[in-house]
């Protein structure tokens, strides 16, 4: 008994930067695109969520481990080799897509919560992006990272919905395995939203910088010196971002097929707004007298969880990226006093997108296009994480190897071949 706890303890004590970074993956934007897929497509873009398990994991381990290796974010290290030019129009284009997102997941936890408080939508808004100013600057870093992985077990909800779906398991299987392509913008675009909003360019700075943070607070690194790490170490690192990627995929299928059983096979292909959303779980509850209010209720509680997990990380990575940029000070574990950029470009970036609901954007349909934003912003991204992984003189014996070169490099192929697909049929159509 006491070697199956020591186990377990194990397990869970190397689980960190990678499963938070999995679960933040599955923001309020991620879910909002994947039930559309669902809706709009049925079972059809279910093999989608088969194909970016490797190359989600692939560019996150190569990330993690840019971060690891280095002690640098992705920022600094690409500032040193690659030059000023490149890393500020890398930063550039992750603030806007961040700043976006910030705005679309502030605006979504609002609108999700007035299906259970009538309050007015601002208010709500307001009160949440408080909340999350308050919990990342003022919480010490250790018990903030505890919280966010608390949170993650608000994905939950959504598994739980398929165990109680009268689906077909032969034709899940199927879907999961057999692509199915339909040669239409719509198509291509909520694709390139599912890809976008897996493959994101906040996770790969967010996971990187969470790396050297764990270094810090290890020992493992200290000033004007290069990371005290392993094989162990690594080793420890790929699992705990495997495990991660699995359970965001796992659950990303999850709401697709809830989504396409639920939704789609009733007639409802649009979803516009967060109510609509909130009926693919009420499956999970059908047995209550309210089984509506309870479906609402568990929607709820999973966009606003997610969505204080998925901001922190989002306003998190900007920080890290531009105060690497221009060597500020920065990291969650500094105090405000002694980080003042850092913590001020959260607090900025965090603020934009809480004014971005002010604009008259709808909190749903904003949310995919804010994924296929980040589907067609990580494809540069993509492209210099996989040249830096695989560099030895930067990487040393912890270079990528074949597998992770091939998986990277495909990886950058597919989302610029859903980017010119969608591009393509949109010019045609």
């Amino acid at each position: 008994m006491g070697k199956i706890k020591n186990k377990i303890k194990k397990f869970f004590k190397i689980l960190g930067p990678g499963v938070i970074t999995g679960a933040a993956d599955d923001d309020p934007s991620g879910i909002a695109t994947y039930t559309q897929a669902g809706a709009q497509f049925g079972l059809g873009q279910l093999w989608s969520l088969l194909l970016t398990l490797p190359l989600m994991t692939a560019i996150q381990e190569a990330s993690a481990r840019i971060g690891a290796v280095t002690g640098q974010g992705l920022a600094s290290v690409i500032k040193k080799h690659y030059g000023k030019k490149i890393v500020y129009f890398m930063v550039f284009i992750l603030l806007i897509a961040n700043t976006v997102n910030i705005g679309t997941d502030l605006g979504a936890m609002a609108a999700a919560t007035q299906l259970i408080i009538p309050a007015p939508f601002f208010i709500i808004l307001l009160l949440f992006t408080i909340m999350i100013l308050v919990l990342e600057i003022f919480t010490a870093y250790r018990t903030y990272q505890k919280i966010l992985k608390w949170l993650a077990l608000t994905l939950l909800a959504y598994p739980l919905t398929v165990i109680m779906l009268h689906a077909s398991w032969s034709e899940l299987l199927i879907a999961t395995f057999k692509p199915q392509l339909e040669w239409s913008f719509m198509f291509f675009f909520v694709i390139t939203g599912v890809l976008g909003t897996t493959i994101s360019p906040y996770i790969f700075f967010w996971e990187a910088s969470e790396e050297v943070e764990n270094e810090k607070l290890s020992g493992r690194l200290r000033a004007g010196q290069l990371p005290r790490i392993s094989d162990r170490f690594i080793s420890a690192l790929r699992w705990d971002n495997f495990i991660g990627m699995l359970f965001s995929q796992f659950t990303a299928w999850c709401i697709v097929v809830v989504a396409a059983v639920v939704l789609h096979q009733n007639g409802l292909t649009d979803v516009s707004t967060a109510a609509e959303a909130a009926k693919s779980l009420e499956p999970l509850v059908n047995t209550f007298p309210n089984a509506g209010f309870l479906a609402k209720l568990i929607f709820t509680c999973g966009i606003v969880g997610l969505g204080l997990l998925a901001v922190p990380v989002l306003s998190g990575s900007s920080a890290y990226a531009l105060s690497e940029t221009f060597n500020w000070r920065e990291g969650l574990n500094l105090k405000l006093k002694r980080a003042h950029g850092f913590y001020g470009v959260i607090t900025i970036a965090t603020l934009v997108g809480l004014f971005i609901n002010f604009i008259g954007l709808d909190p749903i349909k904003a949310l995919v296009v804010t994924a296929v934003i980040n589907g067609v912003v990580s494809i540069p991204l993509i492209f210099i994480i996989t040249h830096i992984a695989g560099r030895e003189d930067v990487m040393g014996k912890y270079r990528s190897g074949k597998l992770s070169k091939t998986l990277c490099w495909l990886t950058f192929l597919v989302m610029l071949a859903a980017c010119v697909a969608m591009f393509t049929a949109m010019f045609l159509n």
